[in-house]
């Protein structure tokens, strides 16, 4: 039985501890905010066996923040809410973190895209069923079916897209093993953002 959305899959090694001083999350909580507005994050009881879903990260001086493992339902993110994630080792399923939540199911996803795109500076992944219903037809890079969220198979499928230039060119791409995942980036988190605005108007 596949776990459900939210559920960490990896080996965790988390220090409970406040974010650095250095942390500034004006951004993620701008685009948190607009995300919601347009609940493409957020939580419903008849969704995804009622999980929370969404989350949105900046690189780091090392690392990046990252929202924390079920917030997407929360109405607003305070530093509390937000994580600070130092190493992973996607070989070894082993992810090393601190703050005072653990860290998005989806941070092995957000890891590659800051590993092989060096300027990418912000990432927002949401939940939209029509871009990820017409993801093919809006040409939209998709990874393999088999892959699940949160694994290292979705991971190395991330990096195999990440190799293709019009995903760099546009910033986003589709989870097709993860159901209504859409994942954008870019070298600011305005240019994240409007690229996730500019997706969705084209559905209209």
């Amino acid at each position: 039985m596949q776990p459900q959305d939210g559920v960490i899959k990896f080996n965790l090694e988390h220090s409970y501890a406040p974010l650095p001083s250095w942390a500034d999350v004006q951004a993620i909580q701008y685009w948190f905010a607009r995300c919601r507005e347009l609940d493409m994050i957020g939580q419903h009881p008849d969704r995804y066996a009622g999980a929370a879903y969404g989350n949105i990260s900046q690189r780091a001086p090392s690392g990046f923040l990252i929202t924390g493992t079920q917030t997407g339902g929360q109405a607003t993110l305070g530093l509390q809410d937000i994580c600070w994630v130092q190493e992973i080792d996607i070989e070894r399923n082993r992810l090393v973190s601190s703050g005072e939540i653990q860290p998005s199911s989806e941070s092995m996803t957000h890891e590659q895209i800051y590993r092989y795109v060096v300027e990418a500076s912000f990432v927002i992944h949401v939940h939209h069923k029509p871009l990820w219903q017409q993801a093919a037809n809006l040409g939209l890079a998709i990874t393999a079916t088999h892959a699940a969220y949160g694994t290292p198979e979705m991971a190395y499928e991330v990096e195999r897209l990440l190799m293709r230039s019009e995903v760099l060119e546009t910033g986003c791409f589709s989870m097709g093993g993860h159901e209504d995942g859409i994942v954008v980036f870019g070298a600011s988190s305005d240019q994240a953002g409007k690229r996730l605005e500019n997706l969705v108007a084209r559905l209209n």
